[in-house]
């Protein structure tokens, strides 16, 4: 093949890949539904894998903290052999299904917990420690697989069998089954947020300010959100302390930062509700 048949040939393949998750969007449905229950009674999404699967997991877990603004132990990404192995290969580390269990183990895992087991394969023995470990336990398991009916699937509480096909190149998962999984992962992680209030409308509303262009952002939200102007959302972002749901609410309510931060806590921290709640009274004071 010349470059351009080359690179036409991984783009035709790539293309095939979401309509092979659109087949376990239920599945995905039913995970996000069961996650968002455990994490609303302070359970944590756990993501467990091997080499590029769990690359992909310890992706998902870190990228929730400064999108969504929750604490870093809340999602925690586990990958055989540890850090170092999200470099270069740790040997035996995934074929240790004991170590699956041992890292889980020293999480102190609970039965409000979720363990999201990925292997594309289906079969990685270091996958299926943590989700038998995590059984024993009572947490939620979760499996996220390219083949029918995998392994991990069948000691999953609910499996996710995105069955994608051959590589391109034969045996690099880190291709379409990697795009699946990223695919996928995103999809469940990202309808958790949504379900706990992290998102309004369509605005990731606890986003974390981090640089200036995430300041800029954060108050482009609460403009957004709160329906006021730039110099109002500026004000009551500072008066916030930086606090994107707290803004929001002062600039909503016009109440101060305190008060602010109790109706949301009243709230479970969902500014939907807490503005369903300022606009009966808001409706029913006029």
């Amino acid at each position: 093949m010349d470059t351009l048949d080359m690179v036409q040939t991984i783009n035709a393949e790539d293309a095939t890949v979401a309509a092979a998750v659109a087949q376990v969007t239920p599945a995905i449905a039913q995970a996000v539904d069961g996650a968002a229950e455990r994490y609303r009674k302070s359970g944590r999404l756990v993501y467990a894998g091997a080499g590029t699967s769990g690359r992909l997991g310890v992706l998902d877990a870190s990228e929730l903290v400064p999108t969504y603004g929750i604490k870093p132990e809340r999602a925690v990404g586990l990958i055989a052999g540890g850090r170092s192995a999200m470099f270069s290969a740790v040997e035996g580390a995934e074929d240790n299904a004991q170590l699956g269990a041992d890292d889980l183990l020293a999480l102190k895992l609970t039965p409000d917990d979720v363990v999201i087991g990925i292997a594309a394969s289906g079969r990685t023995p270091y996958v299926l420690g943590a989700l038998d470990y995590a059984n024993t336990v009572g947490a939620l398991t979760i499996a996220v697989a390219c083949v029918p009916d995998s392994a991990i699937g069948q000691k999953a509480t609910i499996a996710i069998n995105a069955v994608v096909g051959p590589e391109v190149v034969t045996g690099s998962t880190r291709m379409k089954a990697g795009t699946a999984q990223k695919l996928i992962l995103n999809t469940l992680s990202t309808g958790v947020m949504i379900k706990v209030g992290k998102v309004y409308q369509n605005l990731m509303v606890d986003v974390l300010p981090t640089n200036q262009k995430l300041v800029d952002r954060a108050q482009r939200i609460v403009a957004a959100t709160a329906e006021v102007d730039a110099a109002t959302a500026q004000a009551a972002f500072k008066a916030a302390g930086e606090r994107v749901p707290v803004a929001i609410v002062i600039a909503k309510t016009g109440s101060d930062a305190k008060t602010a931060a109790k109706l949301l806590a009243d709230s479970d921290g969902s500014i939907t509700q807490v503005f369903t709640k300022w606009n009966a009274e808001h409706d029913t004071n006029n």
